[in-house]
């Protein structure tokens, strides 16, 4: 546990899925981790309690710049220090990329608010913090969706694209704080756990022969987290599923 002691990490949406094995990783690894949720908040608060260091919980929408502020306030409040951002909240719902009528504006919006401009908000926000690290770092949970004409939405794909190329742009203008993507294919988590028909397409496809679990994406963020030179990078995730589709 003493690789990342004394390192402060905040993890976006981290109640359940990525984002809760992501936050169980860095703190095995020693990392005080502040759970976060916009609205499951008693998932989020059993995460921050069975965590191997002591954590935090902190209810926050990042959709809204306040609450954004709030729980990075939070975070320097408890433990004064930021080392580590993982931008992995966000929001999609299924919408047929043909039918464009279906994808509303109010759809639309949401999944711009709370996929790139709440991510956007916070780090912008956490950067003054993350400067004063010895190794500051971004990792943004992003999707093969911002990479492929694939998604739950085209909108859903739009805003993984916008977060892949901000990756970029913050890696080249913010060093020394390192920022990098993880872009994963179909995960296996609550949220897509009725999607049934699409694990076995992509399972059937894929050379590895399955969508990924969480932890696949969380061991790839300490992979990240573990290299002091690497920055500006959107590392895949999808057992070779954008090979072959």
């Amino acid at each position: 546990m003493s690789e990342l002691r004394g390192k402060v990490a905040i993890v976006t949406g981290s109640s359940s899925g990525i984002g809760e094995s992501t936050a169980q990783r860095l703190a095995e690894l020693g990392a005080h981790v502040v759970v976060n949720s916009a609205s499951s908040v008693e998932a989020g608060k059993k995460v921050a309690a069975s965590l191997a260091t002591p954590g935090a919980y902190v209810q926050a929408d990042i959709s809204n710049k306040a609450q954004g502020q709030h729980l990075l306030d939070e975070t320097m409040r408890t433990f004064g220090r930021l080392d580590i951002l993982v931008n992995n909240a966000g929001w999609t719902t299924l919408v047929p990329h043909g039918d464009l009528d279906a994808l509303t504006d109010e759809i639309f919006d949401k999944t711009f608010k709370v996929n790139v401009y709440g991510t956007w908000w916070l780090t912008k926000a956490a950067m003054p913090h993350l400067r004063k690290s010895d190794d500051g770092n971004v990792v943004n949970i992003t999707s093969i969706a911002g990479v492929r004409p694939v998604g739950s939405s085209i909108a859903y794909a739009m805003t993984k694209a916008t977060l892949n190329h901000m990756t970029v742009l913050l890696a080249k203008s913010c060093g020394p704080v390192r920022v990098n993507a993880v872009a994963p294919g179909l995960v296996q988590t609550p949220w897509t756990k009725d999607w049934g028909v699409m694990h076995d397409f992509v399972a059937k496809a894929s050379p590895l022969g399955r969508s990924a679990y969480a932890s696949d994406c969380s061991e790839a963020v300490l992979g990240i987290v573990r290299n002091p030179h690497m920055t500006g990078q959107v590392i895949v995730v999808d057992g070779g599923f954008t090979l072959v589709s």
